[in-house]
């Protein structure tokens, strides 16, 4: 299922209320450790505001969360804020507590679907887990997400924390989650899928996702 048909933005932004980017994620979106306001999913909000793009940055992400608990939480905060976008960055807590792939797998593809039929296009924020999970495990992983934004037409990043997981100084002491002085980069690093979102939004021709 490609999901090429997914309503265009008011890129005018004409109506009274700013159109709203969903974040739904796990710790490494919640700020965890860091205060909200340095957070990369905060940051988001400053550039967009900085650059004139008119939309509000809901951050719907809780640290320790699943894929599961994402996709309960999508259900039911979709219909309420009808987001042009959602930013989809989990399936880290998956692959730390070795779930089933397919069970990831089949969350992550629901709340591709779900987005798409409220309206929303999906940008999807790739994860990796450590290599002691086994290689097997480790690249079936990863290739998850790269073969759902190939499957669905998604805007795609590989990795979030591609820049700053093996960079010590930028690690808060735990060795897990990324400091304040991370977040710009892990901003960079997610910015191009979100404006290829935005910029998607603007110019798609718009036709309801299929189930």
């Amino acid at each position: 299922m490609l999901l090429t048909g997914l309503p265009a933005a008011a890129c005018d932004h004409t109506t009274d209320e700013k159109p709203v980017i969903l974040v739904v994620g796990d710790s490494l979106s919640a700020a965890y450790g860091i205060d909200t306001a340095d957070g990369w999913v905060a940051l988001l909000g400053d550039r967009l505001q900085e650059r004139d793009m008119d939309y509000r940055v809901v951050n719907a992400s809780i640290s320790g969360d699943t894929t599961s608990g994402g996709l309960s939480r999508l259900r039911n905060a979709i219909p309420e804020l009808k987001p042009e976008l959602v930013v989809i960055a989990l399936g880290g807590n998956d692959g730390l507590r070795g779930l089933p792939l397919k069970s990831m797998t089949s969350n992550l593809t629901s709340m591709i679907t779900l987005a798409a039929e409220h309206g929303a296009l999906p940008v999807l924020l790739g994860m990796r887990i450590p290599s002691n999970y086994g290689p097997r495990y480790t690249e079936k992983f990863h290739g998850i997400y790269g073969e759902l934004a190939g499957e669905h037409g998604l805007p795609y990043i590989p990795f979030l924390m591609e820049d700053v997981a093996l960079e010590a100084n930028l690690m808060l002491p735990d060795g897990i989650h990324p400091n304040a002085e991370a977040q710009p980069i892990l901003l960079n690093t997610a910015w191009p899928a979100i404006e290829q979102g935005i910029k998607q939004t603007c110019s798609a021709e718009v036709e309801p996702a299929k189930p």
